[in-house]
């Protein structure tokens, strides 16, 4: 796991108001808890950097089990629709298996899975679900902390 210090983070542009929190908040504190501060108040920032300190394997990992969490509402939205779930078990494959033709057949799949979810959110902006968002938000937000969790539990493997 790489350590996180001022440098990595100008390495890695973090934007401004999230490194003069990290300066704040974290300076000093290992990876694991500054991601665990950052992910108390910042999920979006504590996503940011957990996906810089991992390496390949924990990475893909945590990719895919982020996409595990909500693919069921994109399938139950689009039972017909695919590419999602082949683009997740493409994933798969490349967790333990990165050979070039499962990175490409895995980077075809994700282009494809992309377009669904982006026509996934017009077709749900464009309808009446907007009654239950503070529902959906709560719920949002818990499966947001359950895959930093997961990433913090992936760092910290031996």
């Amino acid at each position: 796991m790489k350590k996180v210090t001022r440098e990595f983070l100008i390495e890695q542009r973090a934007c401004t108001d999230g490194f003069k929190w990290w300066v704040k908040n974290c300076e000093g504190l290992d990876t694991t808890e500054q991601i665990r501060k950052l992910s108390n108040s910042r999920n979006d920032w504590a996503n940011w950097l957990i996906v810089r300190v991992m390496n390949y394997k924990q990475y893909v990992s945590y990719a895919v089990f982020a996409a595990e969490q909500v693919i069921d509402i994109f399938e139950d939205k689009f039972p017909e629709d695919k590419r999602p779930r082949k683009a997740l078990e493409a994933a798969k494959r490349c967790i333990d298996n990165p050979t070039k033709e499962n990175k490409s057949a895995a980077a075809a799949a994700a282009a494809a899975a992309a377009y669904a979810a982006a026509a996934y959110a017009a077709a749900d902006a464009s309808s009446d679900s907007y009654a239950d968002s503070d529902a959906a938000a709560y719920a949002a937000a818990g499966i947001r902390t359950k895959i930093i969790e997961y990433g913090i539990s992936l760092l910290e493997e031996k």
